[in-house]
């Protein structure tokens, strides 16, 4: 976009201007409110998906989805207002599997996994508070940051192609296949996908947002879209799940592996979230990092602490938020028109459930194909350097988590660098680190 459109729009931002600081970042107010749509429709099918995972462990659904939409209204507007960061806040589908199908499967009840989730969401709060989360954020090499876009990139692209049913994957062993490309909902979602390039190589303003739109009303005829039968309806009641969650019963040394499982994933994927989301809106420096990153860290402990109270647990910035930062957003006004979206489905529910997830898969597709430009920047012919950016992109694809697949490229850094006799070159922290990376590892091929 021209510079001067950019600073006419802000000039007349009042006080949206001066709180977000538009103009410092170059946006405007109708740039960050567009963005903010965008990455709300991006991430509206998560309201169909949490309740789903969580009713499979016992939690009332409807409770579920009253409370996913309180979780992503309250951090998004926490991180709008402390972070001033473009970051959507709330359930990641990772925590979801976990407590409604995976400690449930080990007879473990849904308030004891909530539990776990919480406790999890304290150490988060208590060792950002500490400043050790940034301390190893920044003891992240300069390859594996660079790296961290396309590897993300590989699941948010591989999450839009399952959406769209152009990929399905195994249930139990993960393994993945080529969908049915003439089903109506993969027809619809290649549409999309095709309408979303030819706006963007235009450079029509909001293109992701109108492919979805498009893509969502040209799904009637064919049955994916489905219009509500009322546009407007009262929110589910949180009775069944206010305060439910079992702390105490938590408590018990039996469930380590699981909080260490909670922990290091969520760790791992809030962090390489963080990063990636930011350099797609241009906040990283050259090494990599971004400024005052503590805040974000502390939103995102602050709601994966509090979210189990309301029956939602590990709470995390969304990694659909990169759809908000390519659409332009920059700031925290982006992340509180997110925020106002959510919130205005407590009662227009029926309106977010109507967009089919095949309409939105484009958007996670193209962004995530173009997240892969980061690899350019990584010294791939330093294969030291290069190899744990590959393994880590190969871990997230093979275990279908990005938050796994950083764990994975760390622990394959310090590897590669000892055997390769360049010990030092590895700081000490990370050595540290790859301790608990270990165990993770192992709780994980158990779990």
């Amino acid at each position: 976009m021209a510079q001067p459109s950019v600073t006419n729009a802000v000039s007349g931002g009042g006080w949206l201007q001066r709180r977000f600081q538009l103009y410092q970042r170059q946006t405007s107010v109708k740039i960050e409110c567009l963005a903010g749509i965008t990455g709300f429709l991006a991430a509206a099918y998560l309201l169909v998906v949490i309740p789903g995972l969580l009713a499979v462990g016992g939690i009332d659904k409807g409770a579920a989805l009253t409370g996913t939409i309180i979780v992503l209204v309250a951090g998004s507007l926490l991180m709008a207002f402390y972070a001033n960061l473009p970051f959507m806040v709330g359930p990641g589908i990772g925590g979801s599997v976990l407590v409604g199908i995976t400690l449930a499967g080990d007879g473990i009840t849904w308030p004891v996994g909530l539990g776990i989730a919480c406790w999890s969401g304290i150490l988060f709060f208590l060792l950002t508070i500490l400043g050790l989360r940034e301390v190893v954020t920044r003891s992240i090499p300069q390859s594996i940051k660079l790296g961290l876009t396309a590897s993300i990139g590989i699941f948010v692209a591989l999450l839009g192609f399952r959406n769209a049913g152009l990929v399905t994957a195994n249930v139990k062993t993960h393994a993945l296949g080529l969908g049915d490309f003439t089903a109506p909902g993969a027809l619809i979602a290649l549409l999309g996908l095709l309408i979303a390039i030819g706006l963007q190589a235009r450079r029509v303003p909001g293109a992701i947002l109108w492919a979805i739109l498009l893509a969502t009303l040209a799904g009637l005829p064919f049955g994916i879209t489905h219009l509500p039968a009322e546009w407007i309806s009262l929110p589910h009641s949180l009775t069944p799940l206010i305060g439910k969650v079992d702390l105490l019963g938590a408590l018990n040394i039996a469930f380590l592996p699981f909080l260490f499982i909670f922990f290091a994933s969520e760790f791992f994927s809030t962090m390489g979230t963080t990063l990636a989301v930011g350099g797609e809106a241009g906040l990283l420096d050259e090494h990599g990092n971004m400024k005052n990153i503590n805040r974000p860290f502390v939103v995102d402990s602050i709601a994966a602490a509090l979210g189990p109270i309301f029956g939602i647990p590990a709470a995390t910035a969304l990694i659909e938020s990169a759809a908000a930062a390519e659409a332009g957003g920059k700031t925290g006004l982006t992340a509180l028109t997110a925020a106002v979206m959510f919130l205005l489905m407590l009662l227009l529910t029926p309106i977010a459930l109507m967009i089919p997830k095949e309409a939105t898969a484009p958007a996670l597709i193209l962004i995530g194909l173009n997240m892969f430009s980061g690899l350019r920047k990584v010294d791939l012919s330093n294969f030291t350097e290069g190899l744990p950016v590959l393994m880590m992109v190969m871990a997230t694809l093979i275990s279908n988590s990005f938050g796994t697949g950083i764990a994975a490229g760390l622990l394959f850094y310090v590897a590669i660098k000892v055997v390769a006799g360049k010990a030092r070159e590895v700081p000490v922290s990370l050595y540290v680190l790859a301790i608990p990376l270990v165990y993770y590892f192992a709780t994980l091929t158990h779990h």
